[in-house]
């Protein structure tokens, strides 16, 4: 008998598969509940270095969110900000950018206002918001280290927007939301929401799975050798793409649908314990060993 459908897929790992790269969430993934990363997840990254596997970080967040991660990581390899809207090198080098139409940018805003959500704009490495005081515009600026530009009106800024984020504390309107402004948009965006508190709008073609499919070309490495790991519905489309795709035990249900493993939870050291399980024993310094073995 097949596993109910409410239940995430346990494959098994081809054992000749060789992961090269593993592209990962942030929050809810590799950063517990309080926003920092954990000794043992520093020690597992470490151990992916060694073992020739690059890690690339991934995130609804804008650059100045992700770098000082990034450094506390000591990785040299590209972000992948803004759900993909953005992929940037270590020394700051944009790579690939791309940007919503603004009459798209003005129809998103238009709808979320209309349904009382806030709305925040993200411009290469500006971020936007009308009310300093609004409700996450300061738990945010904290997290990511950088405060937002107050203006007095978002129309000025509809040129060069990587992402709109909508932000609401009601869960069920924004997951609502998701699906409504998703089919409205169409072609024109990617709608997904990063928490249950904020719902992404970013260009059609900028989503993880593009950010994880530019990270693999730009070092030559076929889907095949990639890992990838989250915990929310805009991880989803990298989810699709990962050789050893991962679900966070944190994830929804319809998340770990789309992951072929699930590990423990961010509180649980999750991130850690799945790559010392699922990713380390297919890195390159193992495939040598597999080949040199009589």
């Amino acid at each position: 008998m097949g596993q109910p459908d409410d239940q995430p897929r346990q494959e098994n790992i081809p054992a000749a598969t060789t992961i090269r790269l593993v592209v990962s969430d942030m929050d809810g993934t590799i950063l517990n509940k309080e926003k920092i990363l954990s000794e043992e997840t520093l020690r597992a990254a470490q151990k992916l270095t060694a073992q020739g596997i690059k890690l690339c970080l991934v995130s609804s967040r804008f650059p100045p969110g992700m770098e000082r991660f990034r450094r506390q990581m000591g990785l040299d390899t590209p972000l992948g900000a803004l759900n993909g809207a953005e992929i940037v090198d270590s020394q700051g080098k944009i790579l690939s950018s791309l940007t919503l139409a603004p009459e798209t940018v003005q129809q998103a805003c238009s709808l979320l206002r209309e349904n009382g959500v806030d709305a925040w704009l993200y411009s290469q490495r500006d971020w936007f918001v009308t009310d300093k005081s609004a409700p996450h515009v300061q738990h945010e600026s904290d997290v990511v280290g950088t405060a937002p530009q107050v203006v007095d009106d978002l129309s000025a800024h509809f040129h060069q927007v990587g992402k709109i984020q909508g932000v609401c504390d009601d869960a069920e309107k924004l997951e609502k939301l998701e699906r409504e402004i998703g089919r409205t948009l169409g072609d024109a965006a990617s709608v997904h929401r990063s928490s249950d508190y904020y719902l992404d709008i970013t260009p059609q073609k900028a989503n993880k799975g593009f950010a994880l499919q530019f990270l693999a070309a730009h070092y030559g490495f076929s889907l095949e050798e990639v890992a990838c790991i989250g915990d929310m519905s805009n991880d989803v489309p990298m989810l699709k793409l990962g050789q050893v795709s991962i679900a966070m035990g944190n994830a929804r249900d319809d998340v770990k649908r789309h992951a072929k493993y699930v590990t423990a939870s961010n509180a649980e050291e999750g991130w850690a314990k799945a790559m010392v399980q699922f990713v380390l024993p297919h890195a390159p310094a193992t495939e040598i060993n597999r080949k040199e073995t009589p």
